[in-house]
């Protein structure tokens, strides 16, 4: 059984990676869950209740997609290539604190999601307008998909999951993460710029063509902003996020619609029923595993304290555990094997691990997986010596000074 249970999750996480001829990652999800179900993996009332734990989750992953998409159409995305075009100046070196900046903010507020399909191939036709080489600037929106998702709880899948466990609010725990997300963004900034000082410095670039200036979508901006702000006030009212997150892409909906710049089946699109549907039949496919010896064998070892060396035992095994099964996968098991009396601080320090720790391979994270495609389709398809090398020398220094930002807020 603990062979069947390994093997069901492999072969969901196998699927999802491969993708064979672009099938959606449920088309083996669904028989693996229905095979965990059948064969006593798990029984159907602790897959109901894995399917009602996550569905919130899921609801907001659903809203947040759609409100990128509706940003996207409002012309978000375009006002922020503007800017990278004229605050670039021609030089590379600034471009890439601007995509830097870009992408912590996008990743931030509008999540993962939204850096990776949506800023990716702006930044790439921004370092192509400009003469530059766009692979820092491409590999930087990977990067960061992953380093700055850990500030606010609607940043990543993984903290929406892991936040209930902290047992914290909103606000604190935006604030508890600030700093680990600051230190985390600056150092890998630093180590980019040494990385890739080659294509940095081999050319200047081109300063940018006179152009219409594109104006600031201001009403989208707004809404963005009122349903960031609604976020932090939802944990004092007890409102869920993804509540919020609804209300503001019916917002950005109504306009976009309004002025045309969508339609409804676009909308229907970028909701991506098929992921969401994925990610709850991912839930009941790993408990299989959480709920038996592997489960058992995993808490036994986890730290328990949340002393520096118990903070960053627990960070990187959440890496280790990332980039072996995919981060996801590895919060739900982890989460598991820290019980519900877990220390908080043990709770974030996992979600520093499953979330930088992905940027050391291509299968630590599904953002990670959909930038290759996007990528690759905006004509700068990553190299994956590259992209090793670049996370072995970036993936430890962010997490241990992540870490220690932590541990130092904690104290």
């Amino acid at each position: 059984m603990v062979v069947l249970a390994a093997a069901l999750v492999a072969a969901v996480l196998l699927f999802a990676v491969v993708r064979p001829y672009r099938l959606p990652e449920v088309v083996v999800a669904a028989p693996a869950a229905a095979v965990a179900v059948g064969v006593g993996l798990v029984t159907p009332s602790q897959a109901w209740d894995e399917v009602a734990e996550m569905a919130p989750t899921v609801g907001f992953l659903a809203a947040i997609l759609v409100l990128a998409h509706l940003a996207d159409a409002m012309g978000v995305f375009a006002w922020i290539a503007s800017l990278l075009r004229r605050g670039a100046r021609g030089k590379p070196t600034r471009l890439l604190t601007l995509v830097f900046g870009a992408a912590a903010l996008t990743t931030a507020v509008l999540s993962l999601d939204a850096t990776v399909v949506l800023l990716t191939p702006a930044v790439i036709a921004t370092a192509r307008a400009l003469q530059m080489d766009p692979r820092p600037h491409s590999y930087a929106t990977a990067h960061l998909s992953n380093t700055a998702s850990t500030l606010l709880p609607v940043s990543n899948l993984t903290n929406l999951i892991a936040f209930s466990a902290t047992g914290m609010t909103f606000l604190h725990f935006t604030a508890v993460m600030a700093l680990p997300w600051i230190v985390s963004v600056c150092v890998e900034l630093a180590l980019f710029r040494v990385f890739f000082r080659r294509e940095l410095l081999a050319r200047r670039g081109a300063e940018p063509a006179a152009e219409r200036d594109v104006p600031a979508p201001t009403a989208a901006l707004a809404v963005v902003g009122a349903t960031l702000a609604g976020f932090a006030v939802s944990g004092v009212v007890d409102v869920a996020p993804a509540w919020v997150a609804a209300l503001g892409a019916f917002a950005l909906g109504v306009l976009a619609l309004r002025e045309g710049r969508t339609r409804i089946r676009h909308i229907l699109y970028a909701l991506d029923a098929w992921f969401c549907l994925f990610v709850l039949l991912l839930g009941v496919v790993v408990a299989g595993v959480a709920n038996g010896p592997i489960g058992q064998w995993i808490s036994e070892r986890l730290p328990t304290g949340a002393t520096f060396l118990g903070l960053l035992g627990m960070a990187v095994v959440a890496a280790v555990a990332a980039n072996l099964v995919n981060n996801l996968p590895a919060t739900l098991l982890l989460l598991a094997g820290l019980g519900t009396q877990a220390p908080p601080g043990l709770v974030l320090a996992m979600l520093l691990g499953v979330n930088l720790g992905p940027n050391l391979t291509y299968v630590g994270s599904l953002a990670i997986m959909l930038w290759r495609r996007v990528s690759a389709r905006a004509g700068s398809p990553p190299e994956l010596r590259t992209f090793t090398a670049l996370g072995l020398v970036t993936t430890p220094l962010t997490l241990l000074s992540s870490v220690t930002a932590l541990w130092l807020v904690l104290r």
